[in-house]
């Protein structure tokens, strides 16, 4: 199974981003998510999704940040608005299926200008 994250890039604070994650492969995720790290912090959870629709958000994006998936479409979308210089980050894909076991992709630069 691949991971491959899209849709980062540079936006200025206040704008909006939508980052896609594809699976290949025909395997369910049952859990998907987002995760991210700053430069010089440690990777943290953004929020995460289960196959059903359930979704957890880290406190600091809750309101702010919308995860979704596409089941049919192995896609996973993160859709960011009212973007803070401190959200500035690779943004890592991540999903684990049905043994428990974790693939991750490669990541996708977000970058916020003041």
């Amino acid at each position: 199974v691949q991971l491959q994250a899209s849709g980062g890039g540079l936006v200025q604070a206040g704008g909006s981003l939508r980052l896609s994650c594809t699976a290949s492969g025909s395997i369910s995720l049952v859990i998907m998510g987002w995760y991210r790290q700053a430069p010089g912090k440690e990777r943290e959870l953004v929020a995460t999704i289960a196959w059903g629709g359930t979704t957890r958000y880290s406190d600091s994006m809750k309101g702010r940040f919308t995860i979704s998936r596409d089941n049919g479409k192995n896609t996973m979308y993160l859709q960011m608005n009212s973007l803070k210089p401190e959200d500035t980050a690779v943004y890592y894909c991540t999903g684990k299926n049905l043994r428990g076991v974790d693939y991750w992709g490669q990541g996708t630069l977000v970058t916020v200008s003041s």
